[in-house]
């Protein structure tokens, strides 16, 4: 059937909706999602929006989740021309459902599109393709403690052609993911290797992209880590091998003596989280300065012998706010906070979580509720 109904009040396709012929059982369900771990558990429904230069945008549809024929020679097989987003959907203290800022979700989707030379996906169809996944799957969202709906938004180039050059057809896709704590184990704290060898991106490449080559590039490094038993990788700039970037998939901050927090600026070659961006707005909220500024490694092994250095924390949709506990780089192991959480991460984690799940006022406007 098709339905013609957009919340977001902008012009929108219509959809066809085609219901599942066999779902879940309820009672399936609430056991796949009691303890589903991380990106394993997936919900029965899916969307697609297809794009070619002659129809534009056309064939929105909220179907089973399926496999998508493509043929051998697509593009995004040969010129890895491919984007997507990470965000959620939490169920709220009074019982709603949310999301949180799923426009700057849409901007940012736009901007690696645009960076990757494919046609951008209009910002109010990318939050309403969301918004019907979360409607149809909102059974799905798990009651536990941490527990939300992972939503993975991503498009494919199409294109059947051997030639690089941008491709003229996509498949814009969203499905659902039924998740817990991204990281394993009861850790108060994670642990971090210094790539030395490895960078994830350079000046002027795809850093800023949310694209899938970027987590390809960073894997080799993230499998040294965990070989040597750090739980994550921590990049340098692939320029003097110096100054700290990110970690494979996760921002970064630093917590000083005198209360001020240091996150590495974003010049191009690391991505832009949305995370990392409502955390700022939350520190400056707290009293808390913060410095958007070059942080070499160096300087973070120093400070944290003299004890200037009190607090590092990872930040990311997935993982939300993970504090730091130990580091190393080569041989030289350094420890912080104790190896455990701080307070300011603990606070500002906090912060965070009440807003999103609707426990805290939100004068920002970043939670948006679907019912």
């Amino acid at each position: 059937m098709l339905d013609n109904n957009n919340s977001t009040g902008a012009p929108s396709l219509s959809f066809a909706i085609d219901p599942h012929p066999m779902p879940v059982a309820a009672q399936m369900r609430e056991q796949l999602i009691a303890n589903p771990g991380f990106g394993r558990v997936f919900t029965d429904n899916m969307v697609t929006i297809r794009y070619s230069q002659a129809a534009g945008w056309h064939d929105a549809r909220l179907t089973p989740r399926a496999p998508i024929q493509m043929d051998m020679a697509s593009a995004v097989f040969h010129y890895a021309q491919e984007i997507f987003e990470g965000m959620k959907a939490y169920r709220l203290v009074d019982g709603g459902v949310g999301l949180f800022r799923p426009q700057a979700n849409a901007r940012r989707f736009r901007a690696s599109a645009e960076r990757m030379a494919m046609v951008p996906l209009p910002e109010s169809l990318f939050v309403e393709s969301v918004e019907r996944l979360v409607r149809s799957e909102r059974d799905w969202i798990p009651a536990m403690e941490g527990g939300a709906l992972y939503l993975r938004p991503f498009m494919i180039a199409s294109e059947v052609f051997l030639g690089v050059k941008p491709s003229a057809d996509y498949v814009f896709a969203v499905i659902a993911s039924s998740v817990g704590a991204y990281f394993k184990g009861d850790a108060s704290a994670v642990s971090l290797w210094v790539s030395q060898e490895y960078t994830r991106a350079a000046p002027g490449g795809t850093g800023a992209a949310k694209c899938g080559g970027n987590y390809a590039a960073s894997l080799i490094a993230q499998a040294e880590a965990v070989r040597r038993g750090f739980d994550q990788v921590l990049f340098l700039d692939a320029v003097e091998r110096r100054w700290i970037e990110e970690l494979g998939g996760m921002n970064v901050f630093f917590v000083m003596d005198d209360g001020a927090l240091i996150t590495p600026p974003l010049t191009g070659t690391i991505l832009a989280g949305i995370t990392r961006d409502s955390l700022i707005t939350l520190a400056r909220e707290q009293g808390l300065v913060v410095r958007e500024a070059p942080y070499a490694i160096d300087q973070c092994r120093a400070d944290a012998a003299s004890g200037r250095l009190r607090e590092a924390f990872a930040c990311g949709t997935a993982a939300v706010v993970t504090p730091i506990g130990h580091m190393a780089m080569g041989d030289d192991r350094f420890t912080i906070a104790g190896g455990g959480a701080g307070q300011v991460t603990a606070r500002l984690r906090q912060a965070l979580v009440d807003l999103q799940r609707g426990a805290a006022p939100d004068p920002h406007g970043w939670r948006h509720r679907l019912d």
